[in-house]
């Protein structure tokens, strides 16, 4: 586990993370970690965190979605074939 000291970290803010660590009735240390999770993405809470999909589809939800068109994915050239005598042998002396 890493270590991380904050520095002139603002009265206001102290003030705030104690008053929120207090809320959830966790230490200052624990809320710092946990807010830096969530931020994040690795909640530690009951819910699983959202793949990227998810969060997406999440995000455009309320405006009602989008529909994407997924093209067909087909191979554009063949692929190079390096079986013949030109590319040497390998293994084979």
């Amino acid at each position: 586990m890493a270590t991380l000291t904050i520095r002139e970290l603002d009265a206001f803010v102290e003030a705030q993370l104690r008053a929120r660590a207090a809320e959830h009735g966790r230490t200052v240390e624990e809320e710092a970690r946990e807010i830096l999770r969530s931020v994040i993405g690795e909640s530690t809470s009951e819910e699983s965190p959202l793949n990227m999909a998810e969060r997406i589809r999440q995000r455009f939800e309320p405006v009602g979605g989008a529909e994407l068109q997924i093209r067909q994915r087909s191979i554009t050239r063949e692929p190079i074939d390096f079986s013949g005598p030109e590319y040497g042998t390998f293994g084979d002396e």
